[in-house]
C-alpha cells in the first residue's frame, strides 16, 4: 500500500488520562496524529478491501443511477439517513451522500473529520452539510444527499437519539479497534437503539484465525489466548502491532461464532455473512481461508417509532 513518510505532529498528543473508554493507547495516538489523517486517502488507495466493501455497500444501499427504472420513490429511499461509524475522511460517507443518502459521519479524530468536510465542500454535486447551510433536504435534481460530521467516541453515543436513522455502516474493522468486549457490545447496542426497526447494518471485521496464515501466527494466537485467561483487560483475539509509525496499534480479531453471538445479543439478525479472501480482494467460500467478514444485518426491534 502507498505509505508516505510519517511526520510527527508538532503538537503533543492529549495526555493518556484524557483517553476515552474503549480507546487503546495506540489508538489514542492514531486518533491524534494529524499526519495519519492528512495521508489517509493515499495510504488506502490501493487496498483491495476498499474496493470490495464499496461494491457490497452499493448493492445494499443503491442510488437512483443503480435502478434500471429510476423513479421518485427510489429517490425518496435514497434520501434516507445512514450513520457511518468510524467515517475517517469520508471513504464511505461521500459515495453514500452522492447516491442520495443523508449521512451522519462519526469519528473520534478531529483531523479525519476536517478532511471529510474539506472534500464534501469541494464536491460540486453534493449538498452542503446541514451544519454548514442548515439544509439536509435531498436535492431531487441530482439525487444527492448531505453529510453531517459528528466528533464522538463510538462507545459513548448517548448524544444520538433513538430511532433517528434508517441504516448504519461500520467498515474497515472499526469495531475491532475498540478495546474490551463490553465496549464493543456497547457500540452495537447503541447502533441498534439509533437505527429504526428493520434497518440494515453493514459491518466489517478481521478473522481471528487468519493469523494462522501469518508468520508466527500460531504463537501470536497462543499468546492472545493466554492473556485472555490471565488478564482481566484482555480478550482472545486482541493483538498489538506496528502501524504507520505507531508501535502499539490495537486490533481485536473475531471468530465467526464470537461475531454471530455478539450481533445476536445486541439486537441484530445476521442476513448475510460474507467471508473475505486473505488479501481482501474477493469473497471466499472457505472459512479456513477467510481473512475477515463483511456482515449485512437487520435490526430486530419490533415496535415502530417515527424517525427524527
Amino acid at each position: 500500500m502507498n505509505q508516505p513518510p510519517q511526520k510527527q505532529s508538532k503538537r503533543d498528543p492529549p495526555p493518556q488520562w484524557r483517553r476515552p473508554v474503549g480507546v487503546a493507547q495506540g489508538t489514542w495516538q492514531y486518533v491524534n496524529q494529524r499526519s495519519i489523517a492528512d495521508h489517509y486517502d493515499d495510504f488506502v488507495a490501493d487496498t483491495p478491501l476498499c474496493t470490495l466493501d464499496q461494491q457490497i455497500l452499493q448493492t445494499v444501499f443503491p442510488g437512483p443511477a443503480d435502478d434500471p427504472s429510476p423513479n421518485l420513490g427510489h429517490l425518496e429511499r435514497g434520501g434516507q439517513f445512514v450513520i457511518d461509524l468510524g467515517c475517517g475522511t469520508g471513504r464511505t460517507a461521500l459515495p453514500l451522500a452522492q447516491r442520495g443518502y443523508h449521512v451522519v459521519a462519526v469519528d473520534l479524530s478531529d483531523a479525519m473529520l476536517q478532511q471529510l468536510v474539506k472534500k464534501a465542500n469541494a464536491s460540486p454535486s453534493l449538498n452542503r452539510s446541514p451544519s454548514l447551510n442548515r439544509s439536509p433536504s435531498l436535492n431531487r435534481s441530482t439525487g444527492c444527499g448531505s453529510i453531517q460530521p459528528l466528533r464522538a467516541n463510538l462507545v459513548q453515543l448517548q448524544c444520538v437519539a433513538d430511532d433517528c436513522v434508517h441504516h448504519a455502516v461500520c467498515l474497515f474493522s472499526t469495531l475491532g479497534m475498540i478495546a474490551g468486549r463490553r465496549n464493543r457490545e456497547a457500540l452495537l447496542r447503541h447502533v441498534s437503539r439509533i437505527v429504526q426497526p428493520g434497518g440494515r447494518f453493514i459491518l466489517h471485521v478481521h478473522h481471528r484465525y487468519a493469523a494462522l496464515h501469518e508468520p508466527d501466527g500460531l504463537k501470536k494466537l497462543a499468546r492472545s489466548w493466554w492473556n485472555s485467561i490471565t488478564r482481566a483487560d484482555a480478550d482472545f483475539g486482541d493483538s498489538v502491532y506496528p502501524y504507520r509509525g505507531l508501535n502499539e496499534m490495537f486490533m481485536h480479531r473475531f471468530s465467526r461464532r464470537e461475531l454471530q453471538r455478539l450481533l445476536s445479543s445486541t439486537g441484530w439478525h445476521v442476513d448475510e455473512m460474507n467471508y473475505l479472501a486473505l488479501d481482501g480482494a474477493s469473497i471466499e467460500k472457505s472459512l479456513y481461508k477467510a481473512g475477515g467478514f463483511i456482515v449485512v444485518a437487520s435490526n430486530r426491534k419490533r415496535v415502530l417509532h417515527p424517525g427524527c
